[in-house]
């Protein structure tokens, strides 16, 4: 949906200043957004979800795991779809203030596409290299965001998710290496390019809220402190964006419409944007591919 049109359909939860932040920026912040109540709901999910992990000796379409992961000392980098994983996770994708955010951003109509928790365990979990989101999954048009809650608080030590104002109104950049392998980054000699030295830092405490648009340029730093910086992203589409390729992660909750319904009409943009692998087999996490992981299976996230 175009931007005159979103911006014209009545905020549930936002105001005009903040609509337009985003689309000029490309990414928003929101202190605190998410209630006490709601985080120790999730918390009680997630830490289930910790000890579940115990029993994984390797990563799968649920868990992604850190090098390093035991039963008796878990490390997780991710949990996949975790919306089939307990239904409260749904409840916050579907219906929640992250769908009116979303509703907010996208317009009336809108889909969830994706989610995942990402754990940034505590002592040095991976960085994220920088990377463009709309790659991974390209749509007929731009109008997908990611909505991202920190469920611990989250400062300079911890590798948050950093952004460049703008990126979004730029390029597309490369995910493919110098061999045409996917490695879902930007390559190092095109990171200058990307306006790198002007990001910002998005810090804040437990219940904060990031989102950032498909094609900002964003990544984060390898948590180095002794505290996990778990981070839950639900990724969003408006309903006209209609998706191109096959869903890296996908499950039964895929192409649900969270709010309004259906669109009638498909919303084409003219600029084009660069395919990914076939991930119709399956992909277990941007970490994996950054790090190379099993190199010579390009359908492995």
């Amino acid at each position: 949906m175009k931007t005159e049109k979103i911006l014209a359909h009545a905020p549930k939860v936002l105001n005009q200043e903040q609509r337009q932040s985003y689309f000029d920026k490309g990414y928003l912040v929101l202190d605190r957004f998410i209630d006490a109540n709601w985080l120790e709901r999730i918390w009680t999910v997630t830490n289930k979800m910790i000890d579940d992990s115990r029993a994984y000796t390797q990563s799968d379409s649920k868990f992604d795991l850190e090098d390093g992961h035991t039963a008796e000392a878990p490390r997780l980098r991710r949990l996949t779809q975790q919306v089939v994983h307990d239904p409260l996770y749904w409840e916050l994708a579907a219906s929640s203030p992250i769908t009116d955010l979303a509703e907010d951003l996208l317009g009336p109509d809108v889909v969830f596409h994706h989610s995942k928790l990402n754990f940034k365990w505590a002592g040095g979990g991976e960085e994220v290299k920088w990377h463009q989101d709309i790659p991974f999954y390209p749509h007929t048009n731009y109008s997908v965001l990611a909505i991202g809650l920190y469920l611990n608080d989250v400062d300079d030590e911890m590798g948050p998710m950093g952004a460049v104002p703008g990126s979004h109104k730029g390029e597309i950049f490369n995910h493919y290496d110098s061999e045409d392998r996917w490695v879902g980054a930007l390559d190092d000699r095109d990171v200058p390019r990307a306006g790198t030295e002007r990001t910002e830092w998005f810090r804040g405490k437990a219940g904060t809220v990031t989102v950032h648009h498909c094609r900002t340029v964003h990544g984060s730093m390898p948590n180095l402190s002794n505290r996990s910086r778990p981070l839950l992203l639900n990724i969003f589409s408006a309903a006209d964006a209609m998706p191109c390729t096959a869903n890296p992660a996908p499950c039964e909750k895929v192409g649900a419409i969270v709010r309004g319904s259906r669109a009638r009409w498909i919303d084409f943009d003219s600029e084009p944007c660069l395919a990914p692998p076939d991930w119709s087999g399956g992909y277990t996490s941007i970490f994996a591919l950054q790090q190379k992981e099993g190199e010579g299976v390009e359908a492995a996230e």
